[in-house]
């Protein structure tokens, strides 16, 4: 089964008024496709849709999971494209509750800029014990990452990679991907071990 890598990050705001960080985002989802990985996001505007814009230009399959109820809701309502998706799951759950089944669909994820809606989905990846990239020198809550962890007494771990290069950052996420033990159910019982 491919490895589903989610892009998550600012929708808006001062971030996306950066060109280098809309370039960064197009790399991102270029590697992710390039790596024959699949692209997983919010199905939102922003550089989300940018990484998706540039997985989509590389061949590469996007799965968007949007907080509409249905097409017209996702794009009268939310706002949100649609031109750079393979596939768009309308939860009707709103923008919270759908961070969660974004994360909960996604091997990893992997940070790019973002404000209070991307801290969260980075609160609930670490949480959950996702493998979370952090495309460095993006802005917003991005480049805060140590930060936050620091103030909330919480470990950096092996699970949080950093680097300012989308190629490097989406290879040492595959890599990571590929390492981490899986769970594997047997007659109820759960036991830790590779596939």
């Amino acid at each position: 089964m491919k490895t589903k890598i989610g892009v998550m990050g600012s929708a808006q705001g001062p971030t996306m008024s950066r060109n280098d960080t809309v370039m960064k985002a197009q790399e991102l989802g270029k590697w992710i496709a390039k790596t024959e990985c699949i692209l997983v996001n919010g199905a939102c505007p922003g550089l989300p849709n940018e990484a998706a814009i540039g997985a989509k230009e590389n061949g590469g399959f996007v799965l968007g999971v949007s907080p509409a109820f249905s097409e017209k809701e996702h794009v009268e309502t939310y706002k949100s494209p649609e031109n750079a998706y393979d596939l768009i799951l309308y939860t009707g759950m709103g923008l919270m509750e759908r961070d969660i089944l974004n994360i909960r669909s996604s091997d990893a994820v992997i940070l790019v800029g973002g404000g209070v809606g991307t801290l969260n989905e980075f609160t609930v990846a670490y949480d959950e014990g996702k493998i979370v990239g952090v495309l460095v020198g993006t802005g917003g809550i991005s480049d805060k990452i140590p930060e936050v962890l620091e103030m909330c007494h919480r470990e950096m771990g092996d699970r949080i990679i950093f680097d300012k290069d989308p190629r490097k950052l989406v290879e040492k996420i595959v890599l990571a991907v590929k390492e981490m033990p899986r769970v594997i159910y047997e007659d109820e019982r759960v036991t830790h071990g590779k596939f």
